[in-house]
């Protein structure tokens, strides 16, 4: 089954502490003989270093003359690394593919607020690992004048620093952890030689993701059988404070149909149990769900199976409470599921999903950083 990424379970080997323990740990109470000294303030370095190389990704998709590259300025004791400071130029120089990209879709930021949390720092003799979170918001620049105020996102990355002989620090490696989406500040990747494999049986046929789309009106009326607005609604009250009455499937394969699932719920779908084949169905209980619930891929099966959706040809034809899922590397499994909860009058849909928990993307932002991906349209 899958749902929004391939399920994996990771052990550690050291415990993670908060800051308050690894600072104790640092300044000697238990740390081991070999371990350098790493004080609170370079502790404290650590979360700067973290924040300028995320703040840097965010200002290098802003529509106004670049600023100078704060990371590369050492805070304390502690620094890049020669490989991590080229491999951030590259980084910074995809971001404004990225940008450009968008530009050509017609949609820019005219400013942003990226702040970034320490969660735990973990100190290994000569290694110490950070784990951060990052909340950043951009500000949509009124190009088409439609647009939404904001957009956001919360993501989740881990550091890795060496200590050095000169009892200095350098940043050796950042990655993020969450499953879903990359968020738009984040380097997109070469493209991938994935194998194909074969497609379900069921399925929806791809769409298009050429702007601007054939009009495809949907009727958001009072008077037709599901609440679109209560979806969006329900989509946006979640999307970054979970709703405490469902379980979370982060940890499981991914959140992001859950999410969706429940919005959809919340909008006027009703529970469907009477059917021998999984996939023919789709609940939520105490002690259970689907498989079409919380999967991906079982999803997409179920709702065109039941004829709770049809597929549109264009993804920019989506409209409140339309559901876009994306095969990122073209491999035959749809990977992440995503609900619109906006759409401007000029067109282009703004989706909010759950893993790399985001509000209001833009589908333009989404195939700024996914150009090689497969998208699928759902119109509910």
């Amino acid at each position: 089954m899958s749902r929004c990424s391939t399920v994996a379970a990771t052990v550690l080997s050291a415990t993670l502490l908060p800051l308050s323990a690894a600072q104790a740990l640092a300044a000697g109470d238990g740390a081991d003989a070999s371990s350098p000294a790493a004080t609170q303030a370079t502790i404290a370095s650590f979360g700067r270093i973290a924040d300028a190389i995320l703040t840097d990704r965010t200002t290098a998709l802003l529509d106004r003359p670049q600023l100078a590259r704060t990371a590369q300025k050492p805070q304390g004791n502690v620094r890049l690394s020669l490989a991590v400071s080229r491999t951030e130029s590259t980084a910074l120089a995809s971001v404004r593919g990225t940008r450009a990209r968008l530009a050509g879709l017609g949609e820019a930021y005219s400013d942003a607020d990226t702040k970034t949390t320490v969660d735990s720092t973990r100190i290994e003799g000569r290694r110490a690992t950070v784990r951060v979170t990052e909340a950043t918001t951009l500000t949509y620049e009124k190009i088409r004048g439609d647009e939404p105020p904001t957009t956001g996102f919360t993501a989740h990355h881990e550091l890795t620093f060496t200590a050095q002989t000169d009892g200095s620090w350098q940043l050796a490696s950042v990655r993020r952890t969450d499953k879903g989406p990359r968020p738009v500040n984040e380097p997109v990747p070469a493209t991938s030689t994935a194998p194909v494999r074969p497609s379900a049986i069921i399925d929806a046929p791809r769409a298009a993701i050429t702007y601007p789309a054939a009009a495809k009106p949907k009727n958001l009326g009072t008077g037709t059988t599901y609440n679109y607005a209560a979806m969006a609604a329900y989509a946006e009250k979640y999307w970054k404070n979970y709703n405490t009455a469902y379980r979370r499937f982060n940890n499981a394969g991914g959140d992001c149909t859950n999410y969706i699932s429940q919005s959809l719920y919340a909008g006027g779908w009703k529970h469907a149990t009477t059917s021998t084949e999984d996939y023919d169905t789709w609940w939520y209980g105490t002690s259970g769900q689907s498989d079409s619930w919380v999967g991906v891929n079982e999803w997409s099966w179920f709702t065109q199976t039941a004829k709770r959706t049809t597929a549109l040809a264009n993804a920019y034809q989506m409209d409140i409470g339309d559901v876009l899922q994306v095969d990122f590397d073209k491999d035959g499994a749809k990977d992440h599921t995503m609900i619109t909860s906006y759409r401007n009058s000029s067109g282009v849909p703004y989706l909010t999903y759950h893993d790399t928990d985001t509000y209001r993307r833009s589908l333009s932002s989404l195939i700024s950083s996914y150009p090689n991906s497969a998208y699928y349209a759902y119109r509910t």
